[in-house]
């Protein structure tokens, strides 16, 4: 064992014994008999995976250092006591996603990557949970989520057409700033739309490729789990329904019957376990590329469009007219996903703007002074 594996597994090692801390901690608290039971059970998943990493330890005759808890964790445990379980179920969330991913990078067993991406769906399911179990609502959400193909697009329609719109509003008052001639203003900017375009694009498209990619991968593993191991499986899917309520009989009646055809047992895994929808596997990535393309060209147009038939401080202040309205009309389409004012949201959008404008109108005013000078 080389000097790097020893320092992953002892990371490895810490993580899980505080998240086994953790999960003991809420299920002490936990006033949900059932949610409690999960709880107990997650802390001895947890549990377990220390223990396989404190074996690799050993065998490699690395010292097992005593357990302390973090700083962290004892803050979490303090929050979990003092103001209940469901305070610190976001950052329970937030550290499985993390563990997974660093399990899934360091090439940690395939198993304990999908526990872990399972134990944070489970955060997240059990957070949407009252004294009763899920509200019906919430059930119906999760049992109906399917990430569309246009979610992605419509995702990049909104950053497209803002990124477009302040990046080339401040390249070109940066220019206009410099006194430049307007046939150089107009240029500079086509090239800055035509260049952003082409990288948020291929950026959209990796992002998205990536995450396909990825979720590929999990899928693959979660197939081979169902045909080496189905009785591991049958327990996080039981986990995973008790969660939303179920008692623990019927949910481990119903994940058994799941389990009974493997195609149907993937699907349903890969949906409640991982989060997956296999049919989208989060979108298309030429979907997402294209409407990012131009989404941010219409952005990125506004603000040069004036200098095409105006010029000189005339062009400026039409430019920076046009680029506010745009700006403020994003802001009003970002109130559908945030829920603030209309007023609110595209006032902050057109504050921001155009404080940048101004930022970069002065450098560019300053460096133009300087080079004619």
């Amino acid at each position: 064992m080389t000097t790097t594996d020893t320092k992953r597994y002892l990371e490895f090692l810490t993580d899980e014994r505080n998240s086994a801390t953790l999960y003991s901690a809420l299920a002490e608290a936990e006033k949900n008999p059932k949610i409690a039971e999960v709880y107990r059970r997650l802390a001895a998943t947890e549990e377990s995976h220390a223990n396989t990493w404190a074996e690799k330890l050993k065998a490699a005759n690395v010292a097992v250092p005593p357990f302390k808890p973090t700083w962290r964790t004892r803050t979490l445990i303090w929050a979990v006591h003092r103001f209940g379980p469901n305070t610190v179920l976001p950052s329970l969330s937030a550290m499985e996603n993390r563990g997974t991913q660093s399990y899934i990078q360091q090439g940690a067993p395939a198993g304990m990557a999908a526990q872990e991406k399972s134990h944070a769906l489970l955060m997240r399911t059990i957070s949407q949970t009252t004294h009763g179990g899920m509200a019906g609502s919430a059930v119906a959400q999760l049992e109906g989520r399917h990430r569309s193909a246009g979610g992605n697009a419509l995702r990049a329609a909104v950053l497209g057409a803002s990124d477009g719109l302040l990046s080339n509003m401040s390249l070109v008052m940066g220019v206009a700033g410099a006194a430049l001639h307007n046939s150089v203003i107009l240029l500079t900017g086509l090239a800055g739309m035509l260049a952003g375009s082409c990288s948020m694009a291929l950026g959209e498209w990796i992002s998205v490729q990536s995450s396909r990619e990825l979720y590929e991968k999990q899928i693959r593993v979660e197939k081979e789990e169902i045909e080496t191991n189905p009785d591991e499986e049958i327990e996080e899917l039981a986990l995973i329904y008790q969660a939303r309520g179920l008692e623990e009989n019927a949910a481990r009646q119903l994940a058994q019957q799941l389990m009974s055809n493997h195609e149907t047992a993937l699907d349903t895994l890969s949906r409640d376990e991982l989060g997956i929808d296999p049919e989208e596997l989060g979108g298309s990535a030429w979907e997402a590329a294209i409407a990012s393309f131009f989404l941010f060209a219409v952005g990125a147009i506004i603000p040069v469009f004036p200098f095409i038939f105006l010029s000189g401080a005339s062009a400026v202040v039409a430019s920076l007219i046009c680029s506010a309205v745009g700006l403020f009309l994003i802001g009003t389409i970002i109130t559908l996903f945030t829920g603030r004012t209309v007023l609110y949201s595209g006032t902050r959008q057109v504050l921001f703007g155009l404080g940048a404008a101004l930022v970069t109108f002065i450098v560019g005013r300053l460096l133009g002074v300087g080079v004619t000078g």
